[in-house]
């Protein structure tokens, strides 16, 4: 293929440079003798809680302004914080909001997949990728930058031999995604209407959500997997790296305004199936109920309050563990609600209705620790790292 003239390096390994803070925003040196345990993440309105991920306990909190979203950074000590000017590094396990920020217009994804972190920016349709264990080092890393050709809500995700998987479209449409190996196009699909989010399953077998089931690449070439319904909205999935089969939602209503769906997906990368599981009657859930379990479980937090664990590659339910109280998804995405957020063999689960965030035991099937905040949790995280 000849090459594309609108994807092209800005910059390869262009080294920025800014000041660490000494102190979180608004607090106090947080000494390295006092780092947190398995941290994690909670965002409410006007700041962060960051947690001992074991005890629950708050170890630090931090004020600061704005809608926040959450990110591990690829790491196990930081987590990036979307605000209105980039993504900004947080040292959850030092209890430190750094003023290191990676500069982006309308800030959007983050994925993380083995040594690159990729940030997307919505209003430029920029990339940005990282190694994030130059983290250590504190500062901002080195990184490469990357272009597409229409700024546009976009996803990128770098796999292990360099190779540069990202969305396409415009600030109206997206309509597919490329494969890069730097300069050379090496794979397109303009066959993903309204393509969003992405997953990496066993193999680094990447899934990308459409409005009509999901587009698949592997092995240098992309695939088709249409949704069994006219219109089958896959846009948040979960993937395993040991589990050939990704998570996905499933909305099959096109003209709902809100559609609080009462199915999902499970896209078989091994067979390029996508079956639609139907929830226990009555039971719907949110984009951010889905999660994965230490085997690979696929995980759903109802709207009964209970966490449903299913098995990906028979779709039977295998246990559902009650959590919370009944509740109903917000009108506006920004708002509180429950949130599910798994990391090796924690689970944990906010409630915003009693201001609690919860640890779940799979094996036990029940809640093993509990901790009631001040302010009600909205976006839940925390660093998950993985060795050299």
């Amino acid at each position: 293929m000849t090459n594309p003239p609108w994807l092209y390096r800005i910059g390869a390994a262009t080294a920025t440079m800014a000041a660490l803070t000494a102190c979180s925003e608004g607090g106090s040196p947080a000494p390295e003798t006092q780092a947190v345990n398995e941290p994690l993440v909670a965002t409410y309105d006007g700041g962060l809680y960051v947690l001992d991920g074991e005890t629950l306990e708050v170890r630090q909190d931090i004020p600061l302004e704005g809608f926040l979203r959450l990110n591990p950074a690829g790491d196990d000590a930081h987590v990036l914080v979307t605000t209105g000017d980039g993504f900004r590094i947080l040292d959850a396990a030092g209890r430190r909001l750094t003023d290191d920020t990676f500069p982006a217009a309308d800030p959007g994804h983050v994925v993380t997949h083995g040594e690159h972190t990729v940030l997307f920016a919505d209003g430029s349709g920029e990339i940005t990728a990282f190694d994030p264990h130059a983290l250590e080092a504190r500062g901002l890393p080195e990184t490469e930058t990357f272009k597409t050709p229409r700024a546009h809500h976009g996803v990128a995700v770098i796999l292990s031999d360099g190779t540069l998987v990202h969305s396409i479209g415009d600030p109206e449409n997206r309509t597919g995604a490329v494969a890069m190996q730097g300069d050379r196009e090496i794979a397109r699909s303009e066959e993903c209407p309204g393509i969003h989010g992405e997953s990496v399953a066993a193999d680094e077998v990447v899934i990308l959500g459409c409005e009509n089931g999901v587009l698949e690449y592997a092995n240098g070439e992309f695939t088709k997997i249409p949704s069994p319904t006219p219109y089958g909205r896959t846009g948040n999935t979960r993937g395993h790296e040991d589990s050939p089969v990704v998570l996905g939602d499933m909305k099959v209503d096109p003209d709902a305004e809100l559609e609080r769906p009462q199915q999902f997906a499970l896209i078989d990368t091994t067979t390029d199936q996508l079956q639609v599981v139907q929830m226990p009657p009555s039971v719907s859930y949110w984009f951010r109920s889905l999660g994965r379990g230490p085997q690979g479980e696929a995980l759903i937090m109802g709207t009964d309050g209970k966490l449903y664990v299913f098995d990906p590659a028979t779709a039977d339910m295998l246990k559902a563990v009650q959590v919370t109280q009944p509740w109903t998804e917000p009108d506006d995405w920004q708002d509180p609600g429950p949130a599910v957020f798994t990391r090796e063999d924690a689970v944990y689960v906010s409630d915003p209705a009693t201001r609690q965030i919860h640890l779940v035991d799979l094996g036990a099937g029940a809640v093993t620790a509990s901790t009631t905040l001040d302010q009600a949790p909205n976006e839940l995280s925390g660093p998950v790292g993985h060795d050299h």
